[in-house]
């Protein structure tokens, strides 16, 4: 058996960087929802969002938080809130998610059973 070296993470493909921050079902619909609406509370977010748990949704937006795509503000009021936004670099992927969703839409055969219908948050330009 031939011993291969694992690829050291500083010399991916710049794709699969791009792809680890915004990719997947989640990130990228929480993006579009966050592009089309500027600021929400968590509770708003999540109701913007279907089928997703809470756990899930607060390790997404933590990553997206870490990986400086969403800003948290949180408010030391009473009640205290907290609310989410894209930030500069965040909203630089809206363009990049659009092409995605034109692509799609292009492609996509019609399959009366999934009916492309997310596209339209990021669309909405």
């Amino acid at each position: 058996m031939m011993y291969k070296p694992k690829l050291e993470k500083d010399i991916r493909c710049p794709l699969e960087y791009g792809l680890g921050i915004f990719g997947g079902k989640w990130k990228s619909r929480i993006i579009c929802v966050l592009a089309a609406a500027g600021t929400l509370r968590y509770g708003e977010l999540r109701k913007e969002m279907t089928n997703i748990t809470d756990a899930v949704l607060a390790a997404t937006l933590k990553e997206l938080i870490s990986d400086e795509i969403i800003l948290r503000k949180s408010y030391d009021e009473i009640p205290p809130h907290v609310e989410y936004s894209l930030t500069e670099k965040g909203a630089s992927i809206v363009p990049i998610l659009q092409s995605i969703c034109k692509w799609s839409g292009a492609y996509h055969k019609d399959d009366k059973d999934n009916v492309l219908t997310q596209c339209q948050r990021c669309d909405h330009k």
